[in-house]
């Protein structure tokens, strides 16, 4: 047999590119009907590594396209054409309850993708590949800027898109783990939008004082982004998710100061004490520990905890008041947040104040409470430890992993639409998607 037909050619196109955009994965020059396996494995700043895997047939002239030819087996099946992102799981013997998530957003996500003889499962260490290929997967576009925030006492990071601006804003608010969470606004400035990430829980004023931010905090972020030079002030927008959510539809709703072009809620619910701040919105939620439910794996399941919706009107956002377009983002299966009740009762809620134009809802079957960026890795739990709890525990989100990653997919795509409409008008502004 001619040994250069085993000289097999991987090539993965853009080897550079955004974390929302698709690669191309390619094998050349294999031996026609011969099983290959084709691996990602990527080592997180945590230390811990992860994989995904396809195994795939050759077709008689030795090409394997992964945007066409079905994996039959590994850790996702079918025409998957960025399996070998979102079905990444830790490598076997990695500790329980990791969840990817990126700190250092200056830096590229490295991705090494190889091809090895056969279908393999396990043992890759001790494999040697026919081929490898290193990809980088990046959230900020070449000429994003990325600023430190302290002004006002405020913790946060603000994105610039490429370019003199100005830009619309968008301040994006995550949930109860805190700490600044930088990659989702890293990203939508890399389509266009002044991105500022806000730290409300474990700002370095809350360290330092012991006390919580108040709603001011939120007025001050606001305030920051819709003065900056290179921002246009009329046109700003608030993405929240979990927690995140909650602080989101206060304030488009009763603050005399911000005034949103558009709201996207993720995850959440409009469920809390009217006039209640931040540390008041979570008594309130603690208040209901006792509606905590464990899985059959001892996961904390907190969904139940604002359930059922109440009728008391002043223990829900008055949504019948917004006055912007409102996108929410629901996983059916959240095991963490009543999304799904919530979306419900927000729909009727705006459908009688009569403003129910300016609602969009996206509802995804299996999907659970982490809807993330697209080809983000779907963990169905992992270990938290919220601003409330010193210790962690573990969190059961929700999802199947197909389903919920083909939410995130459709979800972002839909979500940035919505805002470019919203903040740009409909007008596309200059395309970031590619390095």
């Amino acid at each position: 047999m001619d040994r250069k037909q085993y000289c097999v050619k991987l090539s993965v196109q853009p080897s550079r590119g955004l974390m929302d955009e698709k690669f191309i994965v390619l094998i050349q020059n294999a031996l026609p009907g011969s099983q290959l396996t084709i691996r990602a494995l990527h080592q997180c700043e945590d230390g811990h590594s992860w994989e995904a895997f396809g195994h795939y047939t050759a077709d008689t002239t030795g090409t394997i396209n992964v945007s066409e030819d079905p994996s039959i087996g590994g850790t996702y099946s079918g025409v998957e054409q960025m399996g070998l992102l979102w079905s990444f799981r830790p490598i076997p013997g990695s500790k329980s309850g990791l969840r990817m998530r990126k700190k250092n957003i200056q830096t590229p996500m490295e991705v090494t993708i190889s091809v090895y003889q056969g279908h393999q499962t396990e043992g890759f260490a001790d494999l040697v590949p026919l081929s490898g290929v290193a990809v980088e997967r990046w959230y900020m576009a070449p000429g994003v800027r990325r600023i430190p925030v302290t002004e006002g006492g405020l913790t946060a990071a603000l994105f610039l898109p490429s370019g003199p601006g100005p830009f619309p804003g968008l301040l994006d608010l995550w949930g109860g783990g805190g700490q600044l969470v930088e990659y989702r606004a890293a990203l939508l400035a890399s389509h266009g939008f002044a991105s500022m990430a806000i730290d409300y829980l474990t700002a370095k004023i809350t360290m330092e004082t012991g006390k919580m931010v108040d709603n001011q905090y939120f007025e001050t972020a606001y305030r920051v982004l819709q003065q900056h030079p290179q921002v246009c002030g009329s046109k700003i927008a608030m993405i929240g998710l979990s927690f995140g959510t909650s602080i989101t539809l206060k304030m488009a709703v009763y603050s005399e100061v911000i005034k949103l072009s558009a709201a996207v809620c993720i995850s959440g619910s409009h469920v809390q004490p009217v006039d209640g701040s931040v540390e008041e919105i979570l008594r309130f939620f603690q208040k209901n520990g006792e509606k905590t439910r464990f899985s059959e794996k001892n996961e904390v399941i907190w969904r139940d905890l604002l359930l059922p919706i109440p009728t008391d009107p002043s223990l829900k956002v008055n949504v019948g008041r917004l006055q912007c377009p409102l996108l929410l983002v629901v996983g059916e299966d959240d095991q963490n947040w009543p999304s799904q009740e919530s979306a419900l009762d927000i729909k009727e809620m705006m459908a009688r104040a009569g403003n129910s134009h300016l609602l969009t809802v996206l509802s995804y079957p299996n999907a659970g409470h982490l809807i993330e960026p697209p080809y983000t890795p779907h963990a169905r739990s992992s270990t938290l430890k919220t601003v409330e709890i010193e210790e962690k525990v573990m969190c059961l989100w929700g999802g199947q992993t197909v389903e919920h990653s083909r939410a995130q997919e459709d979800a972002w795509k839909k979500m940035v639409v919505f805002l470019r409409e919203n903040l740009y008008g409909g007008r596309n502004p200059t395309s970031f998607s590619h390095l």
